[in-house]
């Protein structure tokens, strides 16, 4: 998980001034969050993120010049980069879906109320990822025809013990970590650490990203 000193620094970016405005006033009412910086793009995003320090980028999906979709994924290939909330109406499940593929580390919709877009800012800042795990399940087993196997990833599934796999294949079942804990009949503590180690090894941030790892690496199949 992250370690952060200081308030949450968080970045909006949608192209509608209102919506922007919007989230500054709720977020500027939390004593540990601070909006450092507004983007009306995926492009003056990228800009304003090379110079300014963010912890969490609140990213809309549907953008003139470029997309959140492509903003978040040139995001999350930046060492050390913000993790990024994707904004969606959720008019289709293909908007979710590239936005985890891309990296995001959940999603919210856009009529989400105030003070669960205030927890869910404090959840990714965390290490963590919002969206629920047999959401992503359901999303990967939908499209996961257009997931490219990696070889890379292939080989990375090598780093990891037997115990190790066992847990990456139920977490992309959608089990939680108490879930996994019964399955294999030891502690909800153990799976934790499992499941730490899982995410060093493949350099992932977040259950979302393991869960999509999963897939592209072969390591589990969508649901018949």
């Amino acid at each position: 998980m992250s370690e952060l000193n200081g308030p949450i620094r968080v970045v909006v970016v949608d192209d509608q001034p209102l919506i922007r405005a919007g989230f500054a006033m709720v977020l500027a009412a939390q004593s540990d969050i601070e909006v450092v910086g507004e983007a009306e793009n995926g492009a003056d995003a990228l800009k304003l993120l090379a110079d300014t320090k963010a912890d969490v980028v609140i990213m809309d999906i549907r953008m003139p010049v470029m997309d959140g979709v492509e903003a978040t994924r040139q995001l999350s290939e930046r060492p050390d980069g913000p993790r990024v909330l994707v904004l969606t109406t959720f008019d289709t499940d293909e908007d979710a879906f590239a936005a985890l593929q891309a990296g995001a580390s959940g999603f919210l919709l856009k009529n989400t109320r105030p003070e669960d877009v205030v927890s869910a800012i404090r959840v990714v800042a965390a290490g963590e990822s919002v969206v629920a795990p047999r959401i992503t399940r359901h999303l990967l087993d939908r499209f996961a025809g257009r997931l490219v196997p990696s070889a890379r990833h292939d080989e990375r599934l090598g780093l990891l013990t037997g115990r190790e796999r066992e847990v990456l294949e139920l977490v992309a079942e959608g089990l939680s970590n108490s879930e996994i804990a019964s399955r294999l009949f030891i502690a909800e503590a153990t799976v934790k650490t499992h499941f730490g180690k899982i995410l060093t090894k493949l350099d992932l941030r977040d259950r979302v990203q393991a869960v999509i790892f999963a897939y592209d690496s072969g390591l589990v199949s969508p649901a018949d």
